[in-house]
């Protein structure tokens, strides 16, 4: 037992001066069934968290936490489209982009890499990584050899290799391994695909060892590994496990690519919670057997802004929500959890005698403030857009909209009253007649018809405002389009010529909202906010006296709130508050009275 935990011990013997050695010349290749750092068996013990998800300004803090937690590597998801928001124009330099300086930073700290960027990812983000603007194909296949997908993965393998080339273990940096898409065998055989994945990275310089992840079942990692790659796990927890993926191949090595302290919330379920002894049974078997792993997640931090996704489960659609907590063993705010305290004091009974873990570093700074009334400012009706005349409603790509929302508008001919059915819905609609809410459409819940009461009008004027809420991230349904995705009928007979308003809600155009009288019955309305702070700090905006709608702060898009919870409060980073006046905007689906908002210090 001692020469285990000595063995076990030696691989996290890399505290004290390995910010230094990083730096130097390293190797690092595959054995037969381990690892080899400069020819020597290593274990990696990695913590996993998307630079996307996180603050720029709070990156160097998260990576020091995950150290002080006993991980000597740091894992990351690239979401491919938030780099590529407009086809063709690569952004790596604004906000938490930098993806080369996020890896420089994990250096500094002396953590290696495990680097991850898809192009398909999955992580609970919005289409699992891919850009929108390839759904505006109509016939686009994706995840395999379609030749106009590819067209575009070989771009951004250019242009991301060209980022983090320099940055490979091979050239004095940290990058120890590169992931060959994600899960792949959750979804499709075609290797041709995955092999061609593989060159493309080769043919861009990227030269370190590859690995892929999977299920640990014969099927899946059949389909998604490749020759000469390390086998990732998600998870391995077992000899089972393991003995899985050496049948599958048996002269690599393989690791639990993906250990889950935590899991992902839908909205309108509980909290999930996985308990601590779960996680620590599994770390102890995998330490035990000096066996590497990565927690996915350490950290999950957030998704801002209209980033989160969906899955596809239950009646076919759950939406993720905003905040990405993950009860993870460092929280959304950056924070100690009892999970990581557990997880740390584990991990430190590992290392050899006298040696130590790094201090913790002291939690960010978090504030609290007052209720804080906001009051009417517009609606969407008093800033509709020049309309599309269509013949029949498309979707959102369709009409080169990515995010946000949508209203179709039409004048009822023939039937004017009765069953409405919207085929299909892409994924919340509110229904108004004549200017008169009606009704709402959950496509989470499978609803798709509404009945349309009489009226006196004589050519009544039918309006459906549509959100697109998060793209489908995992398994077969990626195809996700947002709108309406084919016709709407009433009484069977097929409505024609609508006029359609995209609403995109971008933070810009969001921030140049004019004030304007909107009817005090009619949905859809946006309010606004001020408020002082003496000093800054992260808080969690409150949002229990509103509906369903979006935040901004300060001109950043928190996410959505929606009263069916869990979520109730959204954080904001101090990073995006200033001392002085501070302005928040809020815009609901349903609320048609202003409430108060307040800061708060916690999620719940």
């Amino acid at each position: 037992m001692k020469k285990l935990l000595l063995t076990a011990g030696l691989a996290l013997c890399c505290y004290v001066s390995q910010a230094q050695a990083v730096k130097k010349a390293h190797t690092f290749t595959l054995g037969q069934s381990e690892f080899l750092l400069d020819g020597k068996p290593y274990q990696i013990i990695s913590g996993e968290m998307h630079p996307a998800r996180i603050p720029k300004e709070y990156w160097r803090h998260r990576i020091q936490m995950t150290k002080a937690m006993g991980c000597n590597t740091i894992a990351a998801y690239i979401f491919w489209n938030y780099h590529e928001k407009t086809e063709g124009t690569f952004d790596f330099a604004t906000d938490n982009r930098n993806i080369a300086e996020f890896v420089r930073i994990c250096q500094e700290e002396g953590m290696w890499v495990l680097f991850r960027p898809g192009p398909y990812v999955c992580a609970e983000w919005e289409f699992g990584g891919l850009p929108p603007y390839l759904l505006r194909i109509p016939d686009i296949k994706v995840r395999c050899m379609d030749p106009r997908y590819m067209a575009a993965v070989e771009r951004y393998v250019k242009a991301l290799a060209k980022e983090v080339k320099d940055l490979q273990v091979t050239k004095g940096g940290p990058i120890l391994m590169v992931q060959v898409e994600n899960e792949y065998g959750s979804f499709g055989n075609d290797k041709n695909y995955l092999l061609r994945l593989k060159q493309l990275w080769d043919d861009n310089g990227i030269d370190v060892p590859y690995y892929t992840a999977d299920g640990p079942t014969a099927h899946m990692l059949e389909a998604g590994s490749i020759p000469g790659a390390a086998i990732g796990l998600d998870s391995g927890g077992s000899d089972a496990d393991f003995a899985a993926a050496a049948r599958q191949n048996p002269n690599v090595p393989s690791f639990s690519s993906e250990s889950y302290p935590g899991w992902l919330t839908h909205w309108g379920e509980k909290w999930a919670r996985p308990g601590i002894p779960g996680i620590v049974k599994e770390i102890k078997y995998l330490m035990d057997n000096k066996k590497s792993f990565n927690f996915y997640v350490i950290h999950g931090g957030t998704n801002f802004g209209f980033t989160a996704g969906a899955n596809s489960g239950g009646k076919g659609y759950e939406p993720d929500l905003t905040s990405y907590d993950y009860d993870a063993p460092i929280n959304e705010r950056g924070d100690t959890t009892a999970k990581y305290m557990a997880l740390r004091n584990l991990i430190a009974s590992y290392l050899p005698k006298g040696k130590k873990l790094p201090k913790i570093p002291a939690a960010m700074p978090v504030i609290s403030f007052p209720a804080v009334q906001l009051q009417p400012l517009t609606s969407i009706w008093e800033h509709l857009p020049q309309p599309v005349a269509s013949v029949q409603p498309k979707t959102f790509e369709a009409y080169g909209q990515d995010y946000g929302f949508m209203l179709y508008k039409t004048t009822l001919i023939g039937h004017k009253s009765g069953k409405l059915t919207i085929t299909d819905l892409h994924d919340y609609a509110t229904i108004y007649l004549n200017g008169q809410y009606i009704g709402k459409l959950d496509r989470r819940l499978g609803e798709r018809t509404i009945d349309l009461p009489k009226t006196e009008v004589k050519d009544p004027v039918l309006e459906i405002l549509v959100e697109g809420m998060g793209r489908i991230n995992f398994a077969q349904y990626l195809i996700d389009r947002k709108g309406i995705t084919d016709r709407v009928t009433l009484n069977g007979m097929t409505l024609m010529n609508w006029d359609v308003y995209g609403l995109p809600m971008t933070e810009e155009a969001v921030t140049k909202l004019t004030p304007s009288k909107a009817s005090p019955d009619k949905r859809a309305q946006y309010f606004k906010g001020r408020f002082q702070l003496d000093a800054t700090g992260d808080t969690f905006i409150d949002m229990t006296g509103y509906k369903k709608g979006i935040v901004w702060v300060n001109g950043h898009n928190l996410g959505r709130y929606w009263e069916i919870g869990p979520q109730k409060r959204l954080y904001c980073p101090a990073t995006w508050l200033k001392k002085g006046e501070n302005e928040i905007i809020v815009f609901d689906q349903h609320q048609t009275t202003a409430a108060t908002i307040t800061g708060e210090k916690t999620m719940e």
